[in-house]
């Protein structure tokens, strides 16, 4: 690969997420498109979302035009996503959460929290792409919007995960524990050996490509900046 001078790298995104509409397809970051993301049975996140959606919108005085405009999503998409309808995709609802000016997280958080809180694998949320290539899977509680996140990543062999850029402020700080993965920002890749790791600027597209023939493991942790 390139020999150039290390770049921070940015997250990546799904090629594939719940929609039952939404014809448009995302940008050339955004190879999967709007297409259904499956979801796994115990982590339904279409009612929490149908809900924060609602709450965020209201509280910010938008209409459904205004927020498909702010956000380059159609007002029949979101207004399917509000009614509990349709399942956004994750490059979906990265484009809602930066129009609403609130962290990814904020639009899949259920209101609870004790001091102490066991996420069992059992019960994670995981966003799946369609065709099962890639997987977030969110590895704090989703009981509120934080500043702070951290996921587990998985991508399929020779397979590769597009995502748009995030507000400005945001970074990722991204380890591969498992594979050999290219991660391109702004068009500058970095190739990354299991135990490496990256510090990039998430306001720029970005990409991960699993270069191996066995299933890539990353773990990200993503800090978004600070909000007035």
């Amino acid at each position: 690969m390139a020999d150039t001078p290390p770049v921070k790298a940015r997250r990546a995104q799904s090629t594939a997420r719940p929609a039952t509409a939404e014809p448009p397809p995302p940008p050339a970051s955004e190879p999967g498109g709007d297409d259904p993301v499956v979801l796994d049975e115990s982590s339904d996140l279409t009612p929490v979302v149908a809900t924060n959606l609602k709450r965020f919108r209201a509280e910010r005085g938008l209409s459904l035009e205004r927020l498909a405009k702010a956000s380059g999503v159609s007002r029949a998409m979101l207004g399917q996503i509000e009614l509990g309808q349709s399942t956004p995709t994750i490059n979906v609802l990265w484009k809602i959460a930066r129009a609403l000016g609130v962290p990814f997280s904020a639009l899949m958080s259920q209101a609870s929290s004790p001091v102490t809180t066991v996420m069992q694998s059992s019960h994670a949320r995981i966003l799946r792409s369609r065709n099962g290539e890639f997987s977030s899977r969110a590895l704090f509680p989703m009981d509120r919007p934080r500043n702070v996140e951290f996921y587990e990543l998985r991508l399929a062999p020779r397979s590769v995960e597009h995502a748009d850029a995030h507000a400005p402020g945001t970074s990722e700080n991204l380890v591969v524990t498992e594979g050999s993965v290219e991660i391109t920002v702004a068009g500058e890749r970095r190739v990354l050996e299991t135990g490496d790791a990256i510090l990039f600027e998430a306001d720029s597209p970005h990409s991960y490509r699993n270069l191996g023939s066995s299933e890539a493991v990353m773990y990200l942790v993503m800090t978004y900046g600070s909000r007035s």
